[in-house]
This record gives C-alpha cells, sequence and structure tokens, in this order.
C-alpha cells in the first residue's frame, strides 16, 4: 500500500502510527531549523578580532588543465609568517595552514616567506618532506575559480579571530600577548597544491613567478590562470604596508611575474595599529660606531699634476678632501674615505662633488641606513620553557652576501722627459773695421743662437694595483660550567660559547678596515627573530669574538643557554663576519660551527634522601 503521507509502500497503512511519526519528526525538525535559521539572522553575530586585515583579493575563471598540468578547487593553503612591525625584518619560522592533507606533495620551496625573498633569499626547490598544520577551525576558500569567487570578509574575519591567532602563536612559538602587542604583523601568502608536469607540487604566488623565470617561462605556459592570475590576485594589500605597496593593477587579468614578486600574493595582519616607519632604501648599509670606506669613481678628461682633481666628500657636517686624484685621458679613478658612523641609528645623506677639469663623479649623492645589530639578544630561558611546535628542518641557516677578496688600483702620474733644443737666432751687429773702404755701407757683424732646450715630455700614467683578503676560522665550545659535557657533546640547557679567530691582510693597509663585527643566530629561533652581536675580545687585523657576557648567567659568563626543549642532535650556530671595509666593497663571511645535543639538564637532576641522625 501507498502511504499517503509519506508516499513509501508500507505493508500496514491506515494512517500508519510509523508513517505519522515519521512525517511528525520530519515536520517538526523542519520547524526546528527553521526557527533556528531565523534566531541566528536576527541576532547579532558576535566575533572577537584580535586583529585588522589589510587583505583585498580578485581573479576568477579558469583554464583547461591537462592530464600532467592542473589544479583542483580548494585544493590551497596559507603561509604565515610573524614580522616585525618596526622594521619589517621576520621574526618567526613560516609555517603553512590548509585544510587539506597535501602528503603527496613532492617538489616545494620550503618555508621561506615573501619578505626573505626580497632580502636576498633564492629559491631552492626541496624533493618531499613537505609539513603543515590542519587548522582546528578550518579556513575559508582562499582562492577564486570560475565557479566562485572566494569571500574576502570571510577571509579578513578568519585571519583576524582570536581563537585563529592563538592557534598561529601557538605553530610559531609565540606567547599570544607577545604577537598582539602593536610589535609585530602577520605576513599571509596563498598557497596552490598542484599537479605541475606530472609532480605533485606546492608553491607561493612569489615561488611560482619565481619558478616560472628559472624555467623561461614554462609554468605561465602551462598554467596560467592559475600562476600568474588567481593565485597572485588572491591575496594583495589595500594600503601600503611593511615596504609592499598597495595593488593598483588589474584584479581580472593575469600578471607578470615582476609585479606578482614586487607587490601580489600577500596580506597582511596588523594589530594595535602600530604605525611601521618607512623603509627607506639605500646605498649602504653600515652599523654603528664603525670605521667605514664610502667610494665613487671619478672620471672626464685627464687629470694629472699640472691639473689636478679634488673629490670632496660632505659626510655629517663634515668635509673630507681628498686631492690630487689623477687617472689618463678617458680614464676613471676610484676615490674614497674612511669614516666613522656615529653611535645612533639614522639615515644619512653624503654628498659628493669633484673639482678641477672637466671631471665628474659617479653619484652626487650617496644615502646610508646606519643600524644598530645590539639591540635584540634573545630573552631570558627558564626550565620549563617548551615549544612543542618546533621543527627542526625548518630552521635553515641563512646564506647572506659572501666577499673574502678585494681588488682595486690607483692611478701614478710621472713626467715623461723629452727635452728638444728650440732656436732662437739673433744678429749681433760690430762696428766698422779698419780694412773698410771709406764710405761702407755693409752691415758688420755675425748671427747668434740664442736657443734653449725645452722640455716637451708627457704625463705617464702607471696604474698600481692593490688588494685585500679575509680569512676566518669559528669554534662553538661547551660552556665549562656545564657539569656533564664531554667533548662537544653536551645536554640541552647548557650553555655554549663561540672563539670566531679573523684575519685581513691588505697591501694597502690605509685603505682597508680590521673585520670589526660578528653577529650569531641561533636554531631555536630559526636564525632569525633573535641574535647576539659578538664582542670583539681582540682588535686590529687579527681579530677575536667572542659573545658577551650574558647578564642572565650565574656566574656572568660568555655563553648562550641552549633551550631546554631543544632536540637531540647537531646544534648548530650560524655567524656573520662583516665590517671589513675597501675601496672594493666590504668583506664578509658566513661561518658556522656545531656541537651535539644529547639528552637535557633534567636528566643530571635527582633527589637524594635527607641524612637522619
Amino acid at each position: 500500500m501507498l502511504c499517503f503521507f509519506c508516499g513509501q509502500i508500507r505493508a500496514v497503512c491506515h494512517i500508519c502510527p510509523l508513517c505519522l511519526k515519521e512525517k511528525c519528526m520530519k515536520y517538526i525538525k523542519q520547524k526546528i531549523l527553521l526557527f533556528v535559521l531565523l534566531l541566528a539572522m536576527a541576532m547579532p553575530v558576535s566575533v572577537y578580532a584580535a586583529g585588522e586585515g589589510n587583505i583585498d583579493n580578485g581573479g576568477g575563471g579558469m583554464g583547461a588543465g591537462t592530464g600532467t598540468n592542473f589544479w583542483s578547487s580548494h585544493d590551497e593553503g596559507v603561509r604565515v609568517t610573524v614580522i616585525r612591525a618596526s622594521d619589517g625584518a621576520v621574526a618567526s619560522a613560516s609555517i603553512d595552514l590548509t585544510n587539506k592533507h597535501p602528503t603527496d606533495i613532492r617538489v616545494h620551496f620550503g618555508k621561506v616567506s615573501k619578505t626573505s625573498y626580497r632580502n636576498g633569499a633564492g629559491l631552492s626547490a626541496r624533493m618531499g618532506g613537505y609539513t603543515f598544520y590542519n587548522p582546528a577551525q578550518s579556513l575559508p576558500q582562499i582562492i577564486s575559480t570560475s565557479r566562485g569567487g572566494a569571500n574576502l570578509a570571510a577571509i579578513k574575519q578568519y585571519f583576524t579571530d582570536e581563537q585563529v591567532i592563538r592557534a598561529i602563536a601557538g605553530y610559531v612559538g609565540m606567547d599570544f600577548q607577545t604577537l598582539t602587542n602593536g610589535e609585530y604583523k602577520l605576513l599571509l601568502e596563498p598557497i596552490a597544491y598542484v599537479t605541475f608536469e606530472g609532480v605533485r607540487t606546492a608553491f607561493t604566488a612569489t615561488e611560482a613567478a619565481k619558478y616560472n623565470q628559472l624555467r623561461g617561462g614554462l609554468l605561465r605556459k602551462k598554467m596560467p590562470s592559475l600562476s600568474h592570475k588567481n593565485l597572485p590576485l588572491a591575496m594583495f594589500l589595500e594600503t601600503s604596508d611593511l615596504g609592499y605597496p598597495a595593488w593598483s593593477g588589474s584584479k581580472t587579468e593575469k600578471a607578470n611575474d615582476e609585479d606578482i614578486i614586487r607587490a601580489l600574493g600577500l596580506g597582511i595582519v596588523r594589530f594595535n595599529e602600530v604605525v611601521t616607519p618607512e623603509v627607506i632604501e639605500a646605498d649602504y648599509e653600515y652599523r654603528v660606531d664603525t670605521d667605514v670606506i664610502t667610494a665613487v669613481t671619478v672620471s672626464g678628461g685627464q687629470s694629472d699634476p699640472d691639473n689636478s682633481v679634488t673629490v670632496t666628500f660632505s659626510i655629517l657636517g663634515r668635509s673630507y678632501k681628498v686631492e690630487n686624484v689623477y687617472y689618463p685621458e678617458d680614464g676613471q679613478q676610484l676615490v674614497w674615505v674612511k669614516w666613522h658612523t656615529p653611535s645612533t641609528e639614522q639615515h644619512i645623506t653624503i654628498s659628493v662633488t669633484a673639482s678641477g677639469g672637466s671631471a665628474s663623479v659617479s653619484r652626487g649623492t650617496i644615502t646610508a641606513n646606519i643600524v644598530d645589530l645590539d639591540d635584540n639578544p634573545p630573552p631570558n630561558p627558564v626550565a620549563d620553557d617548551r615549544n612543542d611546535s618546533y621543527r627542526k628542518e625548518n630552521a635553515v641557516m641563512p646564506v647572506n652576501p659572501e666577499k673574502t677578496q678585494a681588488a682595486w688600483s690607483v692611478w701614478k702620474a710621472k713626467w715623461k722627459e723629452k727635452w728638444v733644443w728650440h732656436s732662437d737666432w739673433n744678429w749681433e751687429s760690430e762696428d766698422h773695421s779698419a780694412s773698410c773702404e771709406a764710405g761702407c755701407t755693409q752691415s758688420h757683424g755675425y748671427w747668434q743662437d740664442y736657443g734653449e732646450y725645452v722640455d716637451e715630455g708627457w704625463w705617464e700614467f702607471e696604474e698600481k694595483h692593490y688588494s685585500a683578503s679575509l680569512t676566518a676560522d669559528m669554534h662553538l665550545v661547551t660552556d665549562e660550567k656545564a657539569p656533564t659535557a664531554d667533548g662537544m657533546v653536551t645536554k640541552s640547557g647548557y650553555g655554549v660559547n663561540v672563539s670566531l679567530s679573523a684575519r685581513a691582510s691588505s697591501s694597502q693597509t690605509s685603505a682597508t678596515t680590521a673585520p670589526q663585527t660578528a653577529v650569531s643566530y641561533f636554531p631555536e629561533f630559526y636564525y632569525e627573530t633573535y641574535w647576539r652581536l659578538l664582542e670583539r675580545t681582540r682588535n686590529g687585523y687579527s681579530a677575536v669574538f667572542e659573545f658577551k657576557n650574558n647578564e642572565y648567567s650565574t656566574y656572568y659568563r660568555r655563553t648562550h643557554f641552549t633551550p631546554v626543549w631543544m632536540p637531540d642532535g647537531e646544534y648548530r650556530v650560524y655567524t656573520y663576519l662583516l665590517d671589513c671595509w675597501t675601496p672594493d666593497g666590504m668583506l664578509s663571511m658566513n661561518l658556522s660551527d656545531a656541537v651535539q645535543i644529547s639528552g637535557s639538564l633534567w636528566d643530571d637532576w635527582h633527589i637524594a634522601p635527607q641524612n637522619v641522625r
């Protein structure tokens, strides 16, 4: 029998109890659901926002993929990096959030932020080992497609939600209050998980653009709608921030690699609305209280002792004159000045002028940022510190610009003599002699050469070459106060010290400074966030650097305490040696050394029974 209410065939139906019950329950559920929905629409939604999102988006529409080059809707994520608001420096390891489980990713480019790429990090492909987090609160759609656009309001609401920010703080190993106190911002970068050339690949918009450049435009050729439109346009800035411009270009058309790298594929979350100082680009970056060298090139005409050139550097209200600058016709000369930077951070402008002949300088105005590296030492470690989100594989040592050899030259002018006789004939008259006939009208006398030798030489130029080199050796040693340290093996929680020996050699020491600066970075901070400026314990061209005395050390020792939570294995400290200046630029070196962590200081603690008398 066909039931009147439910339309099902029932064995018994006199408006059967079963059918009636099912119908009633269905009706009741519908009414309850409708009531809940109406109630939800009537009530204001209250979501606590921990920050403010500087995010806009665009995109939409997808091309057709192929069997080896395709992307599926919602196969995406977001890379999050903590950035220090004051100077735009990276303050945490980057993490990738996604609703997916992309364990099949075979090619990715590590956890490198857009800011790190801007600061010179190179694109480096990695095979396997891709790590990610699945947040408790699912991410909204990030990348727009032809089936529907991502909801900008939902994206902003998600990344400013307090619970989401708390989760991010936990992932990056920061206290929530510290993260949101106004000193930091979140850099967001959309990620796409794609199949490219048959290989599952993960990349941000910046990485896609850089990878496209490396592959000669192949990525844009194969998947342009994703890599150069929907992915980079998934996020961009409403207003300029952290040195990135607001995007004023098309929100629906494909972008080029340069625009993507410069201004697309990013959003920023800020807290307590701190004003970020403008990032000022400069020709040089110097450290405070440091001997430095600033150089320009002079050219134009010929400069010699008869017509010499003088170059004047105007720096911080003082004039530095370099006189007797020589060079041959159509030649040029490197001219420099050695000076000492001020003791405070600032941005300065150096004016350079040339006088004499037709000389001109390569740069009449030079800008320099004076920075202080001694303002961000690590915080005090405590015995109950934890960092459950730490991933050793994300602690990748930086590779800063390195230069260990320099060469320059100076023109010397030397006169090449060529003596040539210049005649000056004159008639010397004489009186008539006795032999002259009366009325002699002849002129008597002789020709006399009053000429002289004249030097018709010229200036010859000799180029004298100079060079300088930098060598260094770094050793990481366990602290002598660590009771159970054995050679290069120590337990976590105990200290280590650095001994760095640096030597600069130069054939022109007056034009070369000693190595003056060394700064160490640590794996527990992913070689970012915090660092230690080393103290130069021996000055001169054979310099020695060590950690400064640690204010948290009981014995005020030169030490850095490893975190008690540091996992067993290699503990490698990275040090950048710099500020060995020459006319040919700054000499610098990347150095590192390691000890082995085995166990923790808690292994050395024990409870001894009290003797009872």
